[in-house]
């Protein structure tokens, strides 16, 4: 079987490479691959590489995910979210292959408190949900073979994450301020790939099982808690890490006012997932422990 995976250098697209490799031939692309096109800026280029590699299954984990920025350049945004998936979707019908793609919490509007199920109505509320959700409408309708997974809140001990960051302004500040209305569940890129893997493994064998599931980490938290959990694990494990914060105030969203909307409620009900992979997924302070455990 030979795998087709783009955005190799993210923080899920580096856990895939892992998780990826044991189910056969892996072929790792990023925008700045040379011998074949990984830019998802590039579609025609991207169409080409397609078409040439043949692959069975192509794994899109590159995305515009600077939710603010997305604001200011939707274009872009709409190539790199939308329209790339469409041609990869486009592609990977006329080969008979499977695409896997992720999406996110952001097609909702976050209201209520309710997790939300893949039946809700979806109504973004900024220009990265938006072209997301139009990514997902193009690969349902062009690819027959298809896996959609949402997700929230992803994290990773490679690169940049929000608990880096608490940890980073723990140590210098005795004060943080921190949203406590938006609720979600903070997911590892780590679970996602191994999901991911394990996934495709099934549909392989069980085509029907194609379509669009919600995945992400169990439980619910809010950024302050998440953060606070950050920092009392960071004391607990009497880390090289002096924390000199020691209140971390509870603030609403608009304290902190940002170009792009917001969903208050990030909350996602993977029963679906979970009933047909016969998966039971963490808690997300299971993955966040262990995370801290290498990054301490």
């Amino acid at each position: 079987m030979k795998i087709l995976l783009l955005g190799k250098n993210g923080q899920l697209g580096w856990e895939l490479q892992r998780s990826l490799a044991p189910l056969g031939e892996l072929l790792a692309l990023d925008r700045h691959s040379r011998d074949w096109c990984g830019d998802l800026n590039n579609l025609q280029d991207l169409a080409e590489t397609v078409q040439m590699l043949r692959p069975d299954v192509i794994v899109n984990a590159a995305a515009h995910t600077a939710v603010d920025k997305a604001e200011s350049e939707p274009g872009l945004a709409r190539t790199i979210n939308a329209l790339a998936p469409g041609v990869l979707a486009q592609e990977a019908q006329k080969l008979g292959a499977w695409l896997v793609h992720y999406s996110t919490d952001y097609v909702f509007d976050g209201s209520g408190s309710r997790p939300w199920a893949e039946t809700d109505t979806p109504a973004p509320l900024n220009v990265y949900g938006r072209t997301k959700l139009e990514g997902e409408q193009l690969i349902t309708a062009q690819c027959q073979r298809h896996l959609i997974l949402r997700t929230s809140w992803v994290y990773a001990a490679r690169g940049g994450n929000f608990a880096k960051t608490m940890l980073r302004l723990a140590q210098e500040r005795e004060r943080l301020s921190v949203i406590d209305d938006q609720f979600g569940a903070p997911t590892g890129a780590d679970l996602l790939a191994d999901v991911t893997a394990h996934a495709i493994r099934q549909v392989l064998e069980r085509p029907q099982d194609a379509g669009l599931y919600h995945l992400a980490a169990q439980g619910e938290t809010t950024w302050n808690r998440y953060a606070k959990h950050v920092i009392s694990q960071a004391q607990q494990a009497q880390s090289a890490i002096k924390i000199v914060a020691d209140e971390v105030a509870a603030v609403p969203t608009s304290a902190f006012p940002t170009p792009a909307q917001r969903p208050h409620n990030s909350r996602l009900d993977c029963t679906r997932l979970q009933t047909v992979f016969g998966l039971t997924l963490p808690a997300w302070q299971q993955g966040v422990d262990r995370m801290l455990a290498e990054i301490l």
